[in-house]
């Protein structure tokens, strides 16, 4: 598969030729590709309107979904979520296959038809999404545990784009019946989430009736240190065994939260 995505990368490369239309952020054996694509599609009054596209290619891709955050100074911040969104749901249609170039082409061919759709969200509010790689000392980690998701297809469809709405990275992580929520990002936005979280009909009970978060928990927060790893998406993760957990937390530099906290959900 490694090949597969190098051969992408390459090609990605001699398309996108022209001066800043391509930029590799960053590359990693455990976290994957990060780059950025420079491109326009044509808005709703016939003009091209320029789009900072970034795509993160996880090491599983092409058999999970990428990352991809947009961003446009000539788009207000919903209209990005929502053309983000919909790449997102067109990525769907293509997984197992190399998907960044048609992905790119769909958008140029729909931007003006997405953008004819009522919009919802910080109306006026201009799009600046960015993937950072550098750690900014304004930066929180939280730890939450999950009791149970009953909806998990609807509540994980929910936990990404409450995400991605707050800039926000880090990991769903499923062991068994344990269910974890690392999320990196301002502390403001974290916040934000856990408003989302406790306020909104994002499960059902028992009963199969929409509901709120009632039973999920702050295990830790504290601000980021220089030992912690910086996530640069937010990937939804299931793990086997509790060493390939352990070893997720080691990996960002979280080991001693993991003794502290993870260790004693585990029955």
């Amino acid at each position: 598969m490694a090949d597969a995505v190098r051969e992408e990368l390459l090609a990605l490369a001699a398309i996108f030729c022209g001066p800043h239309e391509w930029e590799v952020l960053s590359r990693s054996e455990t976290d994957g590709t990060i780059f950025r694509i420079h491109t326009k599609a044509e808005g709703l009054l016939d003009a091209d309107i320029p789009l900072e596209l970034v795509f993160h290619l996880p090491v599983s891709y092409p058999l999970c979904l990428p990352g991809i955050s947009v961003n446009s100074e000539h788009l207000t911040r919903a209209q990005c979520v929502t053309v983000q969104e919909k790449l997102l749901e067109q990525a769907e249609n293509l997984l197992s296959e190399p998907m960044v170039h048609e992905l790119v082409l769909w958008i140029q061919k729909n931007l003006r038809h997405i953008l004819n759709q009522p919009e919802t969200g910080n109306g006026s509010e201009k799009c600046t999404f960015s993937v950072s790689t550098t750690v900014d000392d304004g930066l929180w980690i939280t730890l939450l545990h999950l009791d149970h998701m009953r909806a998990r297809t609807k509540y994980v469809k929910t936990v990404k784009k409450w995400a991605s709405d707050l800039s926000l990275t880090g990991r769903l992580m499923f062991l068994g019946k344990i269910i974890l929520i690392l999320l990196q990002g301002e502390r403001n936005n974290i916040k934000e989430y856990l408003t989302l979280q406790k306020t909104s009909k994002v499960d059902v009970d028992s009963s199969g009736k929409k509901c709120k978060e009632k039973m999920i928990s702050v295990l830790f927060e504290t601000k980021v240190e220089t030992e912690h790893k910086r996530f640069l998406a937010f990937e939804v993760k299931e793990y086997s065994a509790l060493d390939e957990l352990q070893k997720e937390f080691e990996t960002a530099g979280l080991k001693k939260i993991f003794s502290e906290f993870v260790l004693g959900l585990v029955k």
